[in-house]
């Protein structure tokens, strides 16, 4: 709210604040998320080629990583990005486009650890994420686990 009582949200955004997030938005907070680490993968394939090309232009040739090591540092990428951003902000790229918010049981910030076991539970089973439409309370594998879950929050942190 504003000083003058006016919300920048929608009366029905507002209404559901604070509440728990379903599938469907957590699905494309996730999708988003995907795109972000793709992004993230892109951006430092395209380094390690500027970086072998500037050493060797002559026999210069784009790298040509295995499956496994490409897979290997995707899980690593995946589960830093979200960790850092459930430990420092609350909420990812993805999740803020959402209006979400990843919460440990009394409302407050992930610690470092729950955040990283989160992290690297939602990158290693993402079809975790469908427990949510089941549970009562909208909790997916990885809530379960570091007991957190997951709001529609758009307020700013000081709120």
């Amino acid at each position: 709210m504003t000083g003058h009582g006016a919300s920048a949200l929608p009366h029905e955004a507002e209404s559901v604040q604070g509440r728990p997030a379903g599938l469907v938005t957590r699905g494309l907070a996730a999708v988003i998320d995907v795109a972000v680490v793709a992004a993230i993968m892109l951006a430092g394939y395209v380094g390690v080629a500027a970086v072998r090309f500037a050493w060797r232009p002559r026999t210069f040739s784009f790298p040509a990583p295995s499956t496994l090591l490409t897979f290997a540092v995707a899980g690593v990428v995946a589960t830093g990005y979200l960790a850092i951003g459930w430990w420092i902000a609350g909420r990812t790229y993805g999740s803020a486009v959402m209006g979400l918010r990843v919460v440990n049981r009394g409302g407050g910030q992930l610690r470092f650890v729950p955040a990283v076991v989160r992290g690297a539970l939602c990158t290693l089973f993402p079809l975790g994420l469908a427990l949510c439409a089941i549970d009562p309370k909208g909790r997916a594998l990885h809530d379960l686990v570091v007991r957190s879950r997951v709001i529609y929050d758009w307020w700013p942190r000081e709120r």
